[in-house]
Parts: structure tokens; sequence; C-alpha cells
């Protein structure tokens, strides 16, 4: 049997005539798919003398790349065009009909275009060195030894504070609900979106962001208040990676397919690539900021005085044409923004003193978020045997168990990762911070250092997320408050990301001028890091308006009435007890000092809407 099998952004064709004398019976003249990996298929006369053989070695050939490219989608094409030395006309349908019998027990979505029939069809291959294979399969040959590909077996376990290493399925997770659910979750789970996630219709209703119908699915709109967020979240974390060392770069978002290390590197990363073409050549959109910063690398001069070296950049515009099916909201996005950061280091010693230290800064920055997270670490296990005082330090500092996974080989391009997870409110993880020690990119784009004898040599690398895709924060931050709301608590974003940190409500028209005379008293005291003040002016009741600051998660409400004008002090409605006490009464000058208690540690941005919420238009 050929098979010819093109990862295609889409394959559809029209029914024309017959091209056999009892074609299939069809019920329809045409079909399309999108997203779909399309088997282009001849069924030669071997296959007839190994019919079952042929049927399950075409469907597990199939199946491997499917899973390799990450497609739950197959179209199953025969195309006779592929062979001298076909099959007859009938053990050729029941054979294919046989193939798609397999695939959609395996679970995959399978379409077959009818037997027998010429049609024209049109068809997009999406360009990436793994887009296009052929195959052939003849039923009943071993492979050789030498071309059969190692398996990759995933031990899990659980590794506690205290340095003890337990098997997951023997380990007690009693007060440990979230981390079992994640060891559940990456050994057994799917990452298909079952249903709505909540965080979707918070984003809307809260007016931070939402889809955009005129774009490509998986391309969001951000209104001022996400945009906001998403902007004080990008500086926080522009901040941390500065405060350690990373120097900030910018590089191309679109790379040659062709250029050789990229190529060789897209095959060890088959993620779904944008693609486009100019000049005669095919170029693929970036999914990270790993190419641009290498191709710099490879043409600095360092010695080992130069490391532990750290070059940096927010890329606005990361993308993966993930499949429709794991397009869900903010989790997974088809253009997002990753804080991208890589560190040279010497030796494995140095390397492994960084992978702490960038630990130590995530876990911070999920602390900042105030984001409830599990750890996951894995390791190639002959790198674990050699490192487990590594293990037990970031357990330790991690202050829970952790999960651990082993791997039994090296299949990608690091020998460790760990990533810090958050369980949303359908109890699926997501990986946010993330760190690996890569072994052989450095080699594979010729980037060296001189070491104490000037001798040159590679690096290892630590690619390195501190956040994880900005969007997915706000994913995260949205979800977790989802969990919260469950559990009947009221939901709330940190006090530094909340597009207003204090609404005044007006009793009546008469004290609107009060409201703004507190806010301005509030503004002079700190003019370089102002609070986030609004007013609400509007034509409602008091009890509606603070429904409505109720909301939209306003963290502190001061209603000003006579009281409060009389007095020049009020009592706030404080959203989470954390930031203050209800039956005190405060001072513009104390309220202040209270509030920057809290935020005086991280960036600060200006109010993004009008002032007055009399003057605001509604973006949904």
């Amino acid at each position: 049997m050929k098979l010819l099998l093109i990862h295609s952004d889409y394959i559809e064709y029209e029914v024309k005539d017959k091209a056999i004398s009892v074609p299939e019976e069809i019920d329809a003249h045409g079909d399309r798919m999108e997203e779909v990996l399309t088997v282009f298929t001849a069924v030669e006369k071997i296959d007839e003398k190994s019919h079952t053989q042929a049927v399950s070695d075409a469907t597990a050939e199939i199946v491997k790349t499917a899973e390799q490219l990450k497609v739950n989608n197959i179209m199953l094409y025969p195309y006779a065009h592929l062979s001298s030395d076909l099959a007859s006309p009938k053990a050729a349908k029941e054979i294919l009909i046989e193939i798609e019998y397999e695939l959609k027990n395996k679970d995959f979505n399978v379409k077959r275009s009818p037997f027998g029939w010429y049609k024209a069809f049109k068809i997009s291959c999406k360009g990436h060195p793994l887009s296009e294979l052929s195959r052939e399969i003849i039923p009943g040959k071993e492979k050789k030894t030498a071309e059969k590909e190692k398996e990759i077996v995933s031990q899990w376990y659980i590794l506690t504070p205290e340095g003890e290493l337990t098997d997951a399925d023997k380990f007690d997770f009693t007060g440990h609900d979230e981390l079992k659910l994640l060891y559940e979750y990456e050994s057994k789970g799917s990452r298909k979106s079952e249903g709505q996630p909540a965080h979707v219709k918070m984003m809307q209703s809260l007016e931070l962001v939402d889809y955009e119908p005129a774009s490509d699915s998986g391309n969001f709109r951000w209104y001022p208040k996400g945009r906001l967020i998403k902007g004080l979240l990008e500086t926080h974390v522009n901040n941390m990676v500065g405060d350690f060392g990373g120097m900030q770069v910018e590089t191309p978002i679109m790379y040659d397919i062709e250029h050789p290390a990229l190529s060789a590197y897209l095959k060890k990363f088959p993620a779904r690539q944008y693609t486009i073409n100019s000049d005669n050549k095919n170029f693929f959109l970036r999914f990270a900021a790993c190419f641009g910063q290498y191709m710099i690398m490879k043409d600095m001069t360092m010695s080992y005085r130069n490391l532990p070296l750290r070059l940096y950049e927010l890329t606005h515009y990361s993308f993966r044409r993930e499949q429709s099916g794991e397009v869900s909201g903010l989790k997974r996005l088809r253009c997002f923004t990753m804080p991208d950061l890589h560190t040279l280091c010497a030796e494995i010693e140095q390397a492994t003193e960084e992978f702490k230290r960038q630990f130590d800064t995530a876990k911070k920055w999920m602390n900042d978020l105030k984001l409830d997270h599990e750890v996951a670490i894995r390791f190639v296990r002959e790198f674990y045997e050699k490192n487990k005082t590594l293990a037990q330090s970031l357990a330790k500092s991690a202050g829970k168990p952790v999960l651990i996974e082993l791997w039994n080989e090296q299949y990608f391009y690091f020998v460790m990762k760990f990533e810090f997870n958050v369980i949303d409110s359908i109890k699926k993880a997501s990986a946010l911070s993330t760190v690996q020690i890569d072994v052989e990119n450095a080699e594979r784009f010729d980037i060296t250092y001189a070491d104490e004898k000037g001798e040159k040599q590679h690096p290892f690398i630590l690619h390195t997320s501190i956040s994880g895709s900005i969007d997915r924060c706000v994913y995260a931050l949205l979800e977790r408050e989802a969990v919260k709301m469950a559990q009947g608590k009221k939901p709330m974003l940190p006090l530094w990301l909340s597009p207003t940190q204090v609404r005044f409500i007006s009793v009546g028209d008469e004290f609107v001028s009060d409201c703004k005379v507190f806010a301005d008293e509030m503004d002079k005291i700190s003019p370089y890091h102002k609070i986030r003040l609004d007013i609400d002016d509007r034509e409602e009741s008091v009890g509606r308006k603070i429904r409505d600051a109720e909301k939209e998660w306003v963290p502190v409400i001061v209603v000003v009435g006579d009281r409060e004008r009389n007095e020049k002090a009020f009592s706030p409605r404080f959203r989470s007890g954390d930031l203050g006490e209800d039956d005190k009464t405060y001072s513009v000058n104390e309220l202040h000092d209270l509030i920057m208690e809290h935020v005086k540690d991280f960036p600060s941005q200006a109010l993004p809407l009008p002032l007055y919420l009399s003057k605001r238009a509604k973006f949904k």
C-alpha cells in the first residue's frame, strides 16, 4: 500500500464521473474537511494477500503521524495514481472501509471520499517539514531493529518537601486534591475542551476581552480594562526578568522554513504553523522567540566570564495554529503574548543553580498573582539519578508535594523542566511558568563560548517563561475566581490588577462634586503611583450603583453623602477582609496609605476609562 500524508489547512472535493463500472454508491457529491491529515491511498495487490495485516499496519502508520502532528481530523482519499500494481477494486474498497473503521475506533474524526469516482479536489498544505510524508506499507515485513523507534515510557511519582519519592499510584493524596487532579490529567487526561470554561463568560461580562469574529479563531480583541491588566502583567514580568539580568531584545516574527538549523528544530517541535510565501520562499510565523535569540547568540563573541548570559523578549505575537477543538477562550490561543528568556550556562552546575533561581522567581510570580498552583517537574531518568538533590531542593522550595515525571529516554531537546500549573473550574490543568534545560540546540545553532583554555564549547541553554503566556495568566486569574465562586466566595482580582481600585458613589447629584474632591485629594498624595479611582455619577439608586460595582469586582467602594461631606471621612466597603475593615472610618490619607501598602511593589497605570461612569460607553 502506498500512502501520501499531507498535513492540510483543508481539503475539499467534488465528485465528477465514474472511474470504474460499479463505483461506490454516494449520498453527497462533495465534502470538505479542515485542520486535517489527508491520506491519499493506493491499495496494492500485495495487500490482498495479507488483508488484516495491511489494515493494521496502515492504521498504525496513520495514527502515528496524526498523533505526531496532533491532528484529530483524517480524510481517507483513494488515489490510484500512487501505484501501478493496484489491488482489485473490491479488495481495495474493503480495505479502505476497514481502515476508516479502525481509525474511528481510536476516536479520530474520519471521512472517506467515495471509491471509484473521478473527483476534482482542492487542498492547502501547511508547508512545514512534516507536512508532506510518503509511506510504503508492506504487510508482514518486519522493520529492521535499527529503524525501530524506542518507546518513550513515563513513570509518575510524588516528591515531598522532605525528599521522599513515592509512586504516584501509591501516594496518599489526602489534603492534596488538586495535586491528584494534576496527576490524573497529565497521566490520563484529554487536552480536548469539554464545554465552555467559566472564564469565557467572565471575561465578556467584565468587558476585558472577547473573540474577534473578523479574525481567525484563537485571536482576540482586548478592551481597555483587559488591556490594562495585560499591560500591567507585561510590565511586571519585564521588571522581574530585568532584576536578575535579562537583556531585552527584539526579533522577527517569521523565519525561513528551509533554514537548515530551523528545519531540524521544527522536526523536534511539530507545532502547527502559520505559513506565508514571500519571494518564492516559504516562511513560518514563530511559535516562540527561540529562533531569533539563537541567531543573535550564534553571532555573539562570548567567554566563560560572560556566563550565565540572559537574552529576553516579550513576544506580543507568537503563533500556534491549534486545532479548532483545542482553542478555548484564553487557555489555548493561536496568537498570544509570551515572555521568552534564554540563558546560556557554562556547565551543568551553573545551569542547575540558575534553574533553581528561576524556579524561585517563577514562584514569586505565581504568589504575586495570588494563584494557587501545583508543581510538575519532568526529567530524563538518567539525568534525575545524577541530580536528585536538585529535585529535592525544588520540592523543598515549593513547600509542598510535587508531581515528578521520569522518562526512560530523552525524546525532546531538554533533559528536565518544571511547570507551575493551575487547576481550572472544569478540573483541567494548565501550565504557566516553566524552565527547561536544553542540551541540544547550542550545537544545532552553533552557539559557542570560549572556556578557560580559549577553546570553543557549546553552552547549556535554559528556556524560560517566568509567567507563561500572559493571555493564559488572565485565564488562570479568572478560572481560579470561578473556583472560589463555586465555594460561595466573592471573586476579586489582585488589587494591583483591578481596573478600578476605588469607586466613589454619590448618594445624589449634589454629592458628585464631593466625590471629585476626595478623588483629587487622593491623587495629589502620590502623583507618581496613582490609585485608579472613578466616580459613579449616574442617575441610579445607591443600591443599583453598589450592585453594579460588585458585578465589576471593584475592591473598594466609598458611598459619599452628608456624613462623608461633613466629616471628611468615610467607611468603605472592602470586597475582601484582607484589604481593610468595613466598620472602620478612614480619612482620605488613611485610605490612600492602606491601598498603597498593597500595591506599592507593583507597576501602576492610569485608569483606562473616563473618570465618570456616565461618560462611559458599553463595549458589549
